[in-house]
């Protein structure tokens, strides 16, 4: 009884991480065909060449490189095998490629042409801030405490869940921005350019918004869902403490 919940577990899983590397492909796919079918709607009234390239390496980098990356740095623990060393370093290190992607991310707005006050005045540039802001505390207690031995451990133990709260937390903030940012857009495009409501470039943003939130879940639900192999001996300690003697 306990192999075969532990394989249904294991197989749940293996769905779970699937449904979100299938929405991952979607999300990442949409975006690149906004960024180069309608990249004119990043930056319409500018000639400039250079501008429309951060223009359009803004939502590239925040979706792609933020938030897909660091997806996949959360459920490097679902699915890389080794050891927990190897599976620390990996995670470590798509969280800071994710990090760079972000600042870099949000530097392209500092290249606008109405100067940096102009390109953060909403909703939308308030939360990438804190986001990224939190993102990095989290990434930078992560480094240290990676690096540190012996009497940290017992630091480490305590602080684990707070780490893994925070880092979800981060993740669902970033997710919940970037939708802040298709709303907004979407909007300007319709007020002031009458793009259609049922035009492709409206259905696109549209289906990426839903992608967005449909990887968000996936990605969560895989992190919350308990291993198989610590479900494996919670069942078998629960078997063998209440056989008869």
């Amino acid at each position: 009884m306990a192999s075969l919940s532990a394989s249904s577990s294991s197989s749940s899983l293996l769905t779970l991480l699937s449904l979100a590397r299938v929405s991952g492909f979607i999300v990442a796919a949409l975006v690149i065909s906004w960024a180069l079918l309608f990249n004119s709607s990043f930056l319409p009234h500018s000639s400039s060449h250079e501008g429309l390239i951060y223009a359009v390496l803004h939502p590239l980098l925040m979706v792609i490189g933020f938030i897909l990356i660091s997806g996949e740095a959360i459920l490097v623990h679902r699915w890389l095998p080794g050891s927990r060393s190897l599976k620390k370093s990996v995670h470590l290190c798509l969280q800071g490629v994710a990090l760079a992607s972000g600042i870099f991310g949000i530097w392209t707005k500092f290249q606008g042409r109405d100067g940096i006050v102009a390109n953060f005045f909403s909703l939308h540039s308030w939360m990438g801030l804190i986001c990224i802001c939190l993102f990095g505390a989290q990434w930078l207690m992560g480094f240290l405490s990676f690096w540190q031995r012996g009497e940290m451990r017992a630091v480490r133990v305590k602080v684990l869940p707070w780490h893994i709260f925070v880092g979800l937390y981060t993740y669902g903030l970033a997710v919940a921005t970037a939708e802040t940012g298709l709303l907004e857009k979407l909007t300007f495009l319709q007020t002031n350019r009458n793009v259609s409501k049922r035009c492709p470039e409206s259905m696109i943003v549209n289906c990426l918004g839903l992608s967005l939130a449909l990887l968000s879940g996936m990605v969560i639900f895989a992190a919350v869902s308990p291993k198989s192999q610590s479900l494996r001996t919670k069942l078998l300690f629960t078997e063998s403490s209440t056989k008869p003697e």
